[in-house]
Order: structure tokens, then C-alpha cells, then sequence
């Protein structure tokens, strides 16, 4: 239970940060639940919309990826696709979607995006590609600089996210980042989203519980 002056404290600096989106032709929303959330996600994604996602823990959080995969829309899942021919041809497909679902390893208050990936589908698809971007972000991902971002992806989010992919790097023994150049690694492409160049298309649901990693 998230003590009530963190919640009022989030509140605050919520709506600082979605103020500060907007001045980067982003949108920002705030959430006091996942619930909440998960209902304002779904009010902005009309019904027979196209959908995709990059691997994200949070929008399985809050049941978003369960509702749409359940709900009236057409789905790009990789991983319901049997060979790798066909699992490559539905990730490229997702770059067509209408809405593209996914969280972001780090978010500073100021309003910059800082996302690292493997494959690289995640930050490609944020940065171009599908029509609508649509982030749920917990608080808990919220620092003060670009420079904290990056820290906490490479020294949070991707130790745990590699110990749970069960791969072989130096992080999954030590929890720490060793800018390693293992076969294994997961940070092989960041991205840092400052400014959205057609606006409006990212779209930032900030949710008032710890979310993710």
C-alpha cells in the first residue's frame, strides 16, 4: 500500500510532468489505479482498431493486453505465431497498427522518454511506425535527468527484465549494468524521446502505483 504522502506527491508532480509532455507534442494523462487506467486506455482505443505492444510488464499489470487480445480489435501477436517467418512478418506488421501499446524504462520530470531494447522492435515502433503510441507508466519510473534515465534502465530495468528472460549476462549475476557486449545482452539499442514530431502521438497514461521495472 503506497504510503498517502507519496500518493499526494505523485498527484503534484503528475501533473507537472504532463504539462511538460504537452510542451513536447505528447499527451499525458494521469491515473490514481491501474483500474482507472485500464479503463481510460481502452476509452481512447475505438473498437476495431489495429493493436500491437512491445514487451512491457505493466500493460500486463493492468490487464490491458488481456483486454484487447479478449476485446473487438485486430491483434498483432508475436507470440501467437508458430514459426519464426511468421513471428518476423507480424512484427513488421505492427509498424502499420493503429495503436501500438507498450510502457517506458524510464520517464524524467521533465517529460523526456528513455527506452534500451534487444531486438530493438520496442524503441523502433515508439520512434516511427504505428499511427498512435499509448504508454502506461507507473510513478515509480519517474527521475529527475536524462542521465538518471538512463541509470535506471541499465541498472534497474534491464537486470531484472534479463533475470527474468532466464539469459546469461553479466547483470543477471550482479544486478548491476557492466556495459557488457554479451551475446545475451538486452541493452543493444536506446532510445531517447524528447519531442514527438507529429503531435499527439504518444500518448502517456501515468499511473499512481509501482508499475513494471
Amino acid at each position: 500500500m503506497m504510503e498517502e504522502n507519496r500518493i499526494r506527491r505523485n498527484r503534484v508532480l503528475g501533473q507537472k510532468i504532463i504539462k511538460e509532455l504537452e510542451s513536447r507534442n505528447m499527451e499525458g494523462y494521469y491515473a490514481e489505479s491501474g483500474e482507472e487506467a485500464l479503463k481510460l486506455a481502452l476509452d481512447m482505443i475505438p473498437e476495431g482498431s489495429s493493436i500491437s505492444w512491445g514487451g512491457s510488464v505493466s500493460i500486463k499489470e493492468i490487464g490491458l493486453q488481456q483486454a484487447v487480445c479478449q476485446g473487438n480489435y485486430k491483434v498483432y501477436d508475436r507470440d501467437a505465431t508458430n514459426t519464426p517467418e511468421e513471428r518476423r512478418q507480424v512484427m513488421i506488421d505492427a509498424y502499420g497498427c493503429d495503436y501500438f501499446i507498450t510502457s517506458t524504462n524510464a520517464i524524467t520530470s521533465t517529460g523526456e522518454l528513455v527506452n534500451v531494447d534487444g531486438m530493438a522492435n520496442r524503441v523502433s515502433a515508439i520512434a516511427f511506425g504505428p499511427k498512435n503510441v499509448l504508454m502506461i507508466v507507473g510513478m515509480n519510473k519517474v527521475v529527475k535527468s536524462v542521465e538518471d534515465a538512463i541509470s535506471r534502465t541499465r541498472n534497474e530495468a534491464a537486470p531484472v527484465n534479463a533475470q527474468r528472460f532466464g539469459i546469461d549476462t553479466p547483470c543477471v549475476k550482479t544486478g548491476v549494468c557492466f556495459d557488457c557486449k554479451s551475446p545475451d545482452t538486452i541493452c543493444c539499442q536506446t532510445l531517447i524521446t524528447r519531442y514527438s514530431k507529429i503531435k499527439g502521438r504518444i500518448k502517456i497514461i501515468l499511473v499512481n502505483e509501482d508499475l513494471g521495472f
